[in-house]
């Protein structure tokens, strides 16, 4: 039964089999780390999919795949790790899209005060996630599950993420209605936010060469119409 177990090898043969095209190098190691962070939960005994990790793996590739050009090639990108794991890139949209309306339609307050009692919380795609985590004595915690949950919290309150006490606060009330740590959850939020700032950090130096770039080939280009023209304007005379 083992053997049958993927290595990060053939999944990433997979997905470059999938996706051809060259990828960005800033952004070439934000693709390889998910796949592997996606791969390694994958093949996990206790792994099993939930709404709120597929939003997590959605908003991270967002985030961090955030100017990315050609912008065309993203979906090609995203389809591909998908599939090179042997899954449905639409389901993950799907079930974000869905968890995002919900949570949009929903304020911070209401939502920590139903998640305290979620056998009485409504029905809906939202909570009934949460309940399957709650009572899955074995769900196998990871990181793109807790940018889920802290997507879903930036949707209805922005201020609130932005505030570290109300921040923290919230995300105590979530770890322990759904039996989780709340220190790992909590540094595993602080690493994703200060990711997300390094990535906008080297996605401005990027546009910075590029524009560089942009701006030499326009002077070379105009330095070759200063040389040809005086010469052209002396033929026709």
């Amino acid at each position: 039964m083992s053997s049958n177990v993927r290595t990060v090898s053939e999944t990433k043969r997979a997905f470059y089999t999938l996706h051809t095209r060259p990828i960005n190098s800033i952004y070439r190691r934000v693709v390889d780390e998910l796949m592997v962070e996606m791969h390694l939960l994958s093949v996990n005994a206790d792994y099993r999919y939930d709404p709120i990790y597929g939003l997590g793996v959605v908003t991270a590739f967002d985030r961090f795949m955030q100017g990315y050009r050609p912008e065309a090639d993203k979906t090609s990108i995203f389809n591909a790790l998908c599939q090179a794991l042997q899954d449905d890139a639409q389901k993950y949209r799907r079930d974000a899209e869905q968890l995002q309306s919900e949570a949009a339609a929903t304020s911070a307050d209401t939502f920590l005060s139903q998640v305290k009692q979620l056998n009485m919380a409504p029905a809906g795609a939202l909570y009934d996630a949460l309940r399957g985590v709650a009572g899955n004595s074995s769900f196998k915690y990871s990181r793109l599950f807790a940018i889920g949950l802290y997507t879903l919290l930036e949707l209805m309150d922005p201020s609130l993420v932005k505030d570290e006490s109300k921040r923290n606060q919230a995300l105590q009330t979530l770890s322990e209605a759904l039996n989780l740590s709340g220190d790992k959850m909590q540094k595993d939020l602080e690493l994703y936010r200060s990711n997300l700032d390094k990535i906008a950090q080297a996605q401005i130096v990027l546009d910075d060469i590029l524009k560089a770039d942009r701006k030499k080939k326009e002077e070379r280009a105009k330095a070759k119409d200063t040389v040809t023209t005086p010469s052209d304007s002396q033929e026709s005379s």
